[in-house]
């Protein structure tokens, strides 16, 4: 998952693709996840539920629309997010599949593992694993390896062992909101109205997807 969804995205990003593009193909995952699980694995949504993916993703594109620059869209760039895209979305689902219980910390070695195996290659053909040390580096690193990688992926398994994949990845719409959360916090860089706007969506989107209505009739 490490070394297909954040390598294929970073390396689209490389390659000039903007932030806004990638980030609403990689935000495809819910609504992907949701086709795959309802017409393999027996997962139903209810009607509100699939419009809650739909708005979730639409809020997405609200958040981000003024970081999307279609103009330097590659097809190597696009293929790299598709790749991301597919990479992860096949991850989820198998792991919902085959490795619902597996060990969290187990797991998480395997990953880094496996993400040294195919990216430390990589880096060094492609760019002569050539970088210039910055504490802002470090400090994005530190950021990606901790919250994205560690946190970010166990709390994902965790979440799997006890929900559906379709209402699960529906969480996935949320980091975006997150970022402009950042951005305002660490940066000062206030949001504008359609930026909010969107975040508001997108939350609602995600609140209709997890919802499942457990009412009965009175005369049930």
């Amino acid at each position: 998952m490490h070394a297909v969804q954040l390598g294929g995205s970073h390396y689209a990003q490389y390659l000039g693709m903007s932030a806004g593009v990638a980030a609403l193909i990689i935000s495809c995952q819910p609504l992907l996840t949701a086709g795959v699980a309802s017409r393999f694995l027996n997962e139903r949504l209810a009607p509100g539920q699939w419009a809650g993916v739909f708005i979730g993703l639409a809020g997405v594109a609200l958040v981000v629309w003024h970081k999307i620059d279609i103009r330097e869209v590659t097809l190597g760039s696009l293929a790299g997010t598709l790749v991301a895209l597919a990479g992860v979305t096949s991850a989820t689902l198998y792991q919902k599949v085959f490795s619902p219980r597996s060990d969290l910390k187990a797991a998480a070695v395997i990953q880094f593992a496996a993400s040294l195996a195919v990216l430390a290659p990589l880096a060094l053909a492609v760019e002569g694993f050539k970088f210039t040390w910055a504490w802002e580096m470090a400090a994005a690193i530190a950021f990606l390896v901790i919250f994205a990688s560690i946190l970010g992926v166990m709390v994902l398994y965790w979440l799997l062992r006890h929900g559906g994949a379709a209402r699960v990845t529906s969480m996935m719409y949320l980091p975006p909101v997150f970022a402009v959360a950042l951005e305002l916090a660490l940066f000062g860089v206030a949001p504008g109205w359609l930026t909010v706007l969107g975040m508001a969506v997108a939350c609602g989107g995600v609140a209709m997807t997890l919802w499942s209505p457990r009412w009965r009739s009175s005369t049930s």
